[in-house]
């Protein structure tokens, strides 16, 4: 028995019954099994490997080009991972994959956040980037390959947001993960950005979650590990699910979109968008990101623009659209 064979009959002693377990994962093109990992941690360390992660680390997560302390879309990713992996141990279910899930469920966000992904929502009618980030992997990773991960990572990348519900409670998992997530460490973000102050907290929500990001993440940790203990699905207590929706519409009235961060809002969707109408008018420009000599569809500059970074989205914008300065 190696390595993988004897962790996977671990899982069947060790995890719950209602554990995703990494002998059953199923993919759609066969693979030789690795003597040393389990078919979740393959994924992860496929995704992790992958460019399109490497990505996340110069995309916004709210502030455009922040300082060195503020989050980007790769520490949040992070951070989602750790905390989907802490409910996961509690709970007795499959931190490899709840982590798989985390690591690749923001790899199709768009440059400037969901600033972006509304820009190209306008242009073209629909956008999401969890759908998006399900194409990156299955399609336009590794020179339009894909990573050929597991069915259940890749259903539960899917549904981290938006109207599909992941099938696995791992999946589940990192779909409330990624909320508490950015809910705390996006406040956290604002304090230090001089946005909010802590006593601007409404009394509700700091007196039943905590005034510090740590309180935070601790009290609706913990909430999800009681109420969905032995159960079908993962959840909240419903006090604490209140809450925790009223601190998000507190975050979106005074972050997300507040008055302060409009003006780079507006730029950036300025930068998606003209990006987007000059690689329309000119498609041979994205040559070199298209298969063989296929003809450029609109969905090709789609995932173009998609996938670029902030700082490479600014770059091109400037090359494109900002007159040179010459030396005399």
């Amino acid at each position: 028995m190696n390595p993988r064979e004897s962790f996977e009959e671990r899982e069947y002693q060790i995890l719950s019954p209602l554990a995703a377990k990494s002998r059953e994962a199923k993919r759609d093109k066969p693979m030789r099994e690795d003597p040393l990992r389990t078919a979740f941690q393959r994924d992860r360390d496929r995704i992790l490997h992958s460019k399109c992660f490497r990505r996340l680390k110069h995309k916004t997560q709210v502030y455009i080009a922040p300082g060195d302390h503020y989050r980007t879309r790769m520490t949040h990713t992070l951070e989602v991972g750790q905390i989907g992996r802490t409910i996961a141990r509690a709970l007795c279910l499959n931190e490899d994959l709840v982590e798989a899930i985390a690591m690749g469920h923001d790899v199709g966000h768009t440059p400037f956040g969901h600033v972006g992904e509304y820009a190209l929502r306008e242009l073209v009618g629909h956008f999401n980037h969890n759908e998006q980030s399900l194409r990156m992997v299955e399609v336009l990773e590794k020179n339009h390959q894909g990573l050929n991960l597991t069915r259940e990572v890749r259903d539960g990348i899917l549904g981290h947001t938006g109207q599909h519900i992941p099938v696995t409670l791992e999946g589940q998992i990192v779909r409330t993960a990624d909320r508490i997530a950015y809910l705390c460490h996006d406040f956290d973000d604002a304090q230090r950005a001089g946005l909010l102050q802590v006593d601007e907290l409404p009394r509700g929500i700091a007196e039943e979650l905590g005034q510090t990001p740590s309180q935070m993440i601790t009290t609706m940790v913990t909430d999800m590990v009681e109420a969905s203990w032995g159960q079908v699905s993962i959840q909240m207590s419903g006090r604490v699910q209140e809450v925790m929706d009223a601190f998000r519409q507190f975050m979106f009235t005074h972050v997300y979109m507040s008055k302060a961060l409009e003006p780079d809002r507006t730029r950036a969707m300025h930068v998606v968008k003209n990006l987007f109408t000059y690689y329309v008018a000119h498609p041979e420009e994205i040559r070199h990101e298209v298969q063989h000599d296929r003809i450029i569809t609109l969905t090709d500059i789609v995932d173009y623009v998609a996938g670029l970074t902030d700082q490479y989205a600014i770059k091109l914008f400037k090359e494109i659209y900002i007159p040179r300065i010459w030396d005399v």
